[in-house]
């Protein structure tokens, strides 16, 4: 099959990618491996991790009508109270992450209405479940790639004059032989303040399986895991109790804290304010990724609040999952963890009253399409990155450094960010590394690859570095970045010029730049402080 953009790996950023592309006047193949398009918004199951900013700018205009299309969902279609339908910044779940915390499915819906006209004219093909298993090059260009289905193992190769990488940990970028680092870079290599001397490529953060609940009148418990015994009596160095219990380090001051557990408390979701600024929101587990609040909707809608399960104690650090010949057995002994987690809240965690257990709760699999329960997908936060014309530093945007200088203004802006470091505990033993931000720019030459001409990265996969990719990896900002792509692809194809051309020639620098601005992509931040 032939196209003129081929994106594969159909997560936030693939989906952004495709439609920008599309946009373009051009034809799109975009590959997806699981069920749901729409990665850690969807088949990962992870409300948006947004900024403070996110209601008024800070993100994409495209991305905006995705958020916007996600509360009408709930309006046309869910029998919300009159003030909650009222709202304008309806947060369905009253999470305290996020201002939209929301259930996955119906991100799913917004996302396949965003893409439904471009398959109905057939300039879109949607290619699911298939996943990339070889490529083929040519010197310095990627000349095909073969995708295979999940379940029947069916291949098709795909060819295109560009490619991008959108998947969730950069699978292409071996398959392509197109240079790449993983884990922590050295501080020789990098110059930052929170790198170690030597490089470590195997020390890369948690993945997770996220789950959703419901707590409800009966006994829901089920069978115990086999290896429920290893995970109840785990205890990581640093965590300051077993990994299964309401203490956690705070990730900004890295004290052991306790976490509270209230199933479906009496609270008004639209008094709920979720701002970063305030704290990270994970005191009150049950309201952290809250997805819905039963009191946003009419009496008897909902038995319960859902519950999204993101929480410390489910991060799997124990090994890493991309680049080892194990990486199997290590995403079953995630799935494991998860279990467990779910168990021991149903058998034997603390409540408020004294007693133990809350066999009350209920696995929602059927919230995130998932027959087993848990997510469809792990939550990967770092992905496979290329080596890049340009890579983004701390130093480019810590508070620390930059101080009240705000964030490095990139000249080649091809969108912006806003998000703490945020690096969850690593499979080398390391605990949070939790660093205020500066609100950012993502630069054209983080998606140039340094020698392969026609791939680009469209996901988390640009050239940052281990930790910056901690605040480069959430949401919005991971949608930019395909966005980015996509259209660059097309403006390529348009004046048959290379990325490469572009980063480096300030008049096609331009002009692509006024293209992005004209999408409604904003390139650069008013005078704001960072947190």
């Amino acid at each position: 099959m032939h196209t003129d953009v081929l994106v594969v790996g159909g997560g936030l950023g693939g989906v952004a990618a495709a439609l920008a592309a599309l946009r373009t006047g051009r034809s799109v193949i975009l590959t997806e491996e699981f069920d749901w398009l729409g990665g850690q918004l969807t088949s990962q199951a992870v409300p948006p991790d947004e900024h403070s900013w996110v209601e008024q700018f800070g993100i994409t205009a495209s991305y905006r009508a995705l958020r916007d299309g996600i509360r009408d969902y709930y309006r046309r279609h869910y029998p919300l109270t009159v003030a909650s339908r009222a709202d304008p910044h309806l947060n369905p779940g009253a999470g305290y992450v996020s201002k939209l915390c929301h259930e996955p499915r119906v991100a799913v819906a917004v996302l396949e209405e965003m893409l439904a006209p471009y398959r109905a004219s057939r300039r879109l093909q949607v290619l699911q479940p298939y996943r990339p298993v070889s490529a083929d090059t040519d010197g310095d260009r990627v000349t095909a790639v073969t995708v295979q289905h999940r379940d029947t193992a069916e291949q098709l190769t795909l060819t295109a004059p560009y490619i991008l990488d959108a998947t969730e940990t950069g699978e292409l970028l071996p398959l392509t032989g197109t240079e790449y680092v993983t884990g922590f870079e050295a501080q020789s290599a990098t110059g930052e303040p929170s790198a170690p001397a030597e490089a470590q490529p195997l020390n890369m953060q948690a993945v997770s399986y996220c789950f959703a609940v419901d707590h409800v009148d009966g006994d829901q418990v089920g069978d115990k895991p086999a290896n429920y015994a290893f995970w109840r009596n785990y205890q990581p160095a640093f965590w300051g109790d077993r990994l299964l219990s309401w203490t956690a380090p705070n990730p900004r001051t890295l004290e052991s804290s306790v976490r509270s557990f209230t199933p479906n408390p009496d609270d008004d979701p639209l008094a709920v304010v979720a701002d970063q600024r305030r704290g990270g929101g994970d005191t009150n587990l049950w309201t952290f990724r809250r997805i819905a609040a039963r009191r946003h909707f009419v009496p008897g809608a909902y038995e319960s609040d859902i519950c999204l399960v993101n929480w410390p104690m489910i991060d799997y650090f124990e090994g890493p999952v991309i680049d080892v010949p194990d990486a199997a057995k290590q995403l079953a002994a995630a799935r494991e963890l998860s279990q467990s987690v779910f168990y021991w809240l149903q058998t034997e965690a603390p409540r408020p009253d004294g007693g133990t257990g809350f066999p009350g709760l209920r696995l929602r699999g059927d919230l995130v399409g998932s027959a087993g329960g848990l997510a469809q997908a792990p939550y990967i936060r770092e992905p496979r990155r290329i080596k890049a014309a340009y890579t983004i530093v701390e130093q480019d945007l810590s508070v620390a450094v930059r101080g009240t200088r705000g964030a490095v203004e990139y000249a080649d802006s091809v969108g912006i960010g806003m998000y703490r470091i945020d690096l969850h505990p690593s499979t080398g033993g390391d605990n949070y590394i939790d660093v205020a931000s500066s609100p950012f720019r993502i630069p054209l030459g983080a998606l140039v690859p340094q020698r392969v001409e026609n791939l680009l990265p469209a996901s988390k996969n640009l050239g940052s570095t281990h930790i910056t990719n901690g605040c480069y990896r959430l949401h919005p900002v991971e949608w930019n970045i395909g966005e980015a792509a996509g259209l660059l692809a097309g403006f390529c194809l348009d004046r048959g010029v290379s990325p490469r051309a572009v980063h480096a020639t300030p008049a096609l620098l331009g002009e692509f730049q006024d293209r992005l601005v004209a999408q409604g992509i904003e390139l650069a931040w008013p005078a704001i402080s960072g947190y």
